[in-house]
């Protein structure tokens, strides 16, 4: 499934500088663990070189590859739900408000 890497791009990366990487993310590595991201991250860093060799200045800065559009309704004013009929709903409810265990602590 890997693909071999590159020389060129094995020495762009050492195991040490991994290992450094990976203790900075506070991330524990073994040694088979070390040698495989190792090979991928090189491998990233060599795909990352293939893009920066492209030509891109025709190429229009975006920032998402595909037009967007909004698929929300427009906002617009609207009479109120009636508040009985939105209590009625509730698991709870007293005195016109809904009613929730508090945040800290136990269960009302």
């Amino acid at each position: 499934m890997d693909e071999p890497t590159t020389p060129q791009a094995v020495a762009r990366i050492s195991a040490e500088d991994v290992a450094k990487v990976a203790a900075l993310a506070r991330l524990r590595l073994g040694p088979g663990e070390l040698d495989r991201f190792t090979h991928q991250l090189a491998d990233i860093l060599a795909h990352a070189e293939d893009i920066e060799a492209l030509d891109l200045a025709d190429v229009e800065p975006m920032a998402h590859p595909v037009r967007l559009r909004n698929v929300f309704r427009s906002d617009e004013p609207a009479p109120p739900l009636d508040r009985d009929t939105v209590l009625g709903q509730a698991p709870s409810a007293e005195d016109g408000m809904f009613c929730v265990p508090p945040v800290l602590g136990e269960a009302p």
